[in-house]
């Protein structure tokens, strides 16, 4: 398949050589075609990675990747052009963190809206899903790195679009009964709230290898 990731940073490499390792071809986008980090990745992935600008990287998939920050995801995404969205899988990782000074972190947007709401509104013709936000890049395609069972969730508004995330999850390693449904992509909310927690517990652990994982009556 092939597969356009929006972003150039840890996440969206870490993403791609997942992808590209999987079989997949994958456009890295950045706003500048020639972006240092978009062309080193791509040289060292493989002659099934390539590297270009948003739009390029959006037109060249089937399903696109939104591995920007979350403050600036629309910015991203309307560079790589709703018509390159449209109809689309577009799975959103994105988290809304603001870095205050004095290193307190607050989210923009929070509590009655979510970047991935916001991306399904400006876009409504993409079949956008809010997926892999709540663990760090190397858990996101690795989960198996982690002792045990643990939890990813999925939110969503096409159900389609949905069943397509979690059979994307599952090439990354995640048994189905370890994805979490919860349901309509109003679910972004709680998914992006829960990020200030993970990064004090990512302070207490000393590393980000650790996940959620929910447990139910025997």
């Amino acid at each position: 398949m092939r597969i356009g990731i929006i972003g150039t940073g840890v996440v969206g490499q870490t993403l791609g050589s997942k992808l590209v390792s999987l079989g997949h071809q994958v456009t890295l986008g950045s706003r500048d075609k020639d972006n240092e980090k978009g062309l080193a990745w791509a040289a060292q992935a493989g002659p099934d990675a390539h590297a270009g600008t948003f739009a390029e990287a959006a037109a060249f998939g089937e399903v696109v990747l939104n591995a920007t920050g979350g403050t600036v995801a629309l910015a991203a995404l309307r560079a790589a052009g709703a018509e390159h969205l449209a109809g689309k899988l577009l799975v959103d990782v994105s988290n809304p963190l603001v870095f205050e000074p004095g290193g307190q972190v607050t989210l923009d947007p929070v509590n009655t809206d979510s970047v991935g709401e916001r991306i399904q509104r400006e876009f409504p013709e993409a079949r956008v899903v809010k997926t892999l936000n709540t663990v760090n890049c190397e858990v996101m395609v690795e989960p198996g790195r982690l002792s045990g069972e643990h939890n990813v969730f999925v939110a969503g508004d096409d159900a389609a679009a949905k069943a397509e995330a979690v059979a994307l999850l599952g090439a990354f390693g995640w048994p189905a009964e370890w994805i979490i449904d919860l349901g309509d992509i109003s679910g972004a909310r709680a998914m992006e709230m829960l990020m200030p927690f993970w990064l004090r517990m990512m302070r207490h652990f000393g590393d980000a290898e650790f996940n959620y994982a929910f447990r139910r009556p025997a």
